[in-house]
């Protein structure tokens, strides 16, 4: 079965080998030398002034964030399930909440986040996916936060990079935290979370808030290569064996330009058998198609050809199906998954293969037939 949902993402074997080995003891100094080998190239990967990791899913992250850098009033953009859970987060600590709310096709606009900055003084900080899985759509988020720094610079900028970090080069000039998860474009299995910090988001949290996620607490005792709590070791002994392998395999600018191209190809060969994109300014982390036979096809293309992608929540169940673009994925599999999809079009008797997907893939990842 290929796995080619947005998250998990399917885990390389190096990788897999690498987290079979003995369990290691976290405080010990062969961990230690482990995590900060893995501390240095997360700097490399996130450009901040710190990193933190932490041993959650990436909601944990979420939420670390919110009750750290949030004080007040949170404002939280709404174009899918996970910028609504950033509302939810606030809610729950009691935090003062202001949403956003868009169709889940839509991104924010600038003017929009500028407008209820205005309207609301007590807002001190704003969450926003940068890439809102749900229904694979990207925000301009570096656009938003230059924006609301000329008008604020004391306004906390939270971005949820999870489908986004490891997909493309995020500009972090203006972010004061960026989150990123372990099972997306990191290739790994879920359970980890990681959190790069501003200087700005440092001096904000202060001696922090919260117990298990006090990013305080974390920020020092990650500064001596250990954790606060138990590290999510195995998680960590992966994580270093994949940002080393997307070092061998060219760094990162490469993985960059592949996960684009390969966007790029995977969203030409299905617009040209017909196929609709559903956001209408698509994530490069994921192709989503928004289609009368969603299910119909999710289906097929597991039970005829092996294939796991993902479908939709709430209001879009049954009506997107979503492929994954993230990692290091090989041609040949992408081009089976376009392919599946056009047979699959050809059972539900929607149009005669021609296989004029894979055609088109082709023609636009390896630049042939030009």
């Amino acid at each position: 079965m290929l796995l080619f949902t947005p998250g998990p993402t399917p885990v390389p074997q190096n990788v897999r080998n690498a987290m079979s080995d003995e369990t290691m003891h976290h405080r010990t100094p062969e961990f230690e030398a482990i995590f900060e080998k893995t501390r240095k190239h997360l700097f490399n990967l996130f450009g901040s002034d710190e990193v933190v990791m932490l041993s959650s899913s990436g909601t944990g992250a979420m939420e670390a964030a919110v009750i750290n850098l949030t004080h007040n009033t949170l404002l939280n953009v709404n174009s899918g399930k996970f910028g609504e859970r950033f509302g939810k987060i606030a809610l729950s600590h009691g935090l003062g909440n202001v949403e956003i709310k868009n169709e889940w096709d839509t991104a924010v606009t600038v003017d929009e986040v500028i407008k209820a900055i205005k309207e609301n003084s007590n807002i001190d900080a704003i969450a926003v996916q940068i890439s809102e899985s749900a229904g694979g759509l990207r925000h301009p988020v570096e656009a938003i936060a230059k924006a609301v720094k000329e008008l604020n610079p004391n306004i906390m900028i939270i971005a949820d990079g999870i489908t986004a970090v490891g997909v493309e080069k995020i500009d972090i000039t203006n972010i004061d935290c960026l989150i990123a998860g372990s099972q997306k474009a990191l290739m790994l299995p879920p359970g980890l979370a990681i959190l790069g910090l501003s200087n700005a988001a440092i001096e904000k949290i202060g001696k922090g808030r919260g117990y298990y996620f006090n990013l305080a607490t974390e920020i020092k005792s990650q500064r001596k290569n250990t954790t606060a709590w138990t590290a999510a070791t195995t998680l960590t002994i992966g994580l270093l064996e994949i940002l080393e392998t997307i070092e061998r395999n060219g760094g990162l600018d490469n993985l960059y330009a592949e996960t684009a191209n390969r966007a790029e190809a995977v969203m030409a060969s299905l617009r040209a058998i017909g196929l609709h994109i559903y956001p209408k300014t698509p994530a490069l982390s994921m192709t989503t198609i928004d289609d009368e036979d969603a299910s119909k096809i999710r289906k097929i293309l597991k039970t005829d050809f092996g294939v796991n992608v993902a479908g939709g929540q709430d209001h879009l169940d049954g009506k997107i199906f979503r492929i994954n673009q993230m990692g290091l994925i090989p041609a040949y599999e992408v081009s089976w998954v376009v392919n599946s999809v056009e047979l699959a079009l050809s059972k539900l008797g929607r149009r005669a293969y021609n296989g004029e997907a894979n055609r088109v893939f082709n023609e636009k990842y390896f630049k042939v037939g030009k």
